[in-house]
């Protein structure tokens, strides 16, 4: 057998200190992909305090709550982003774990998703971040703006990426379902989403921002849009911004 020669033996000793290297590198980039991740996941931005008072009563703000699809250019401020937040599933009795909005045996099965993007909210990079009930803050999930992918998967509509955030809801059944069974997926949280919809309107309306929600749109690529776990089911999708 012929005996390979030294630039042959070079050569593969050069191929093999190549791949080596880009192994190397690649493994470098998956690790710091994954650091990143976990950056995201556990980074908490703390939100303002909110005001259990206004100058709106509630009998004003049912009466003038509408469906608004036209947004300004203004981004929101943290205030007013805490406010909408807390209206929705805020923590309103620290004593009992109670929540602004009712759900079947306090069980809490929604998680809402911030998708932040133009003209986003003030001192907010934009991306994706998860509400935090108890603690009243946000943790980041994603980075950059994915407005316009959200707009996809709901049909295009453009009141998605008009507005200055797009708030969504999604449901963990198996947190209802436990105790209720069938109801609850069918019934129960359903409902709670409705309540915390209709939250979300009226503290828009008291703050004299644009709402309006929206339930058609791809559930599979909402929740990889927000990155939301594979046993969860996006049941809203809620736009909102500042007036025009």
């Amino acid at each position: 057998m012929q005996r390979p020669s030294r630039r042959t033996i070079v050569t593969l000793g050069a191929i093999g200190i190549m791949t080596a290297g880009l192994e190397a590198v690649l493994g470098v980039t998956r690790r710091t992909r994954a650091a990143n991740h976990d950056l995201f996941q556990n980074e908490a931005l703390s939100l303002p305090s909110p005001q259990e008072e206004s100058d709106t009563s509630v009998e004003k703000a049912i009466a003038n709550r509408r469906s608004r699809r036209e947004y300004g250019t203004q981004p929101l401020t943290r205030q007013e982003l805490s406010q909408l937040l807390w209206s929705a599933q805020g923590v309103t009795d620290r004593s009992t774990g109670y929540r602004a909005a009712p759900s079947a045996g306090a069980l809490y099965p929604l998680e809402l998703y911030v998708v932040v993007g133009t003209p986003g909210v003030e001192n907010l990079e934009q991306g994706v971040y998860q509400y935090q009930p108890e603690e009243h803050e946000l943790r980041q999930v994603k980075s950059g703006n994915v407005q316009s992918r959200l707009r996809q998967a709901a049909l295009d509509q453009e009141d998605v990426e008009d507005a200055a955030i797009d708030i969504v809801v999604s449901a963990t059944d198996e947190r209802t379902t436990q105790k209720y069974g069938k109801r609850g997926k069918l019934r129960y949280v359903p409902m709670e989403a409705g309540h915390v919809g209709e939250n979300i309107y009226l503290q828009a309306e008291s703050l004299t921002l644009s709402t309006v929600t929206i339930g058609a749109f791809d559930n599979e690529r909402v929740r990889q849009i927000v990155d939301a776990p594979a046993n969860q089911r996006p049941l809203y999708v809620i736009p909102v911004g500042t007036r025009p």
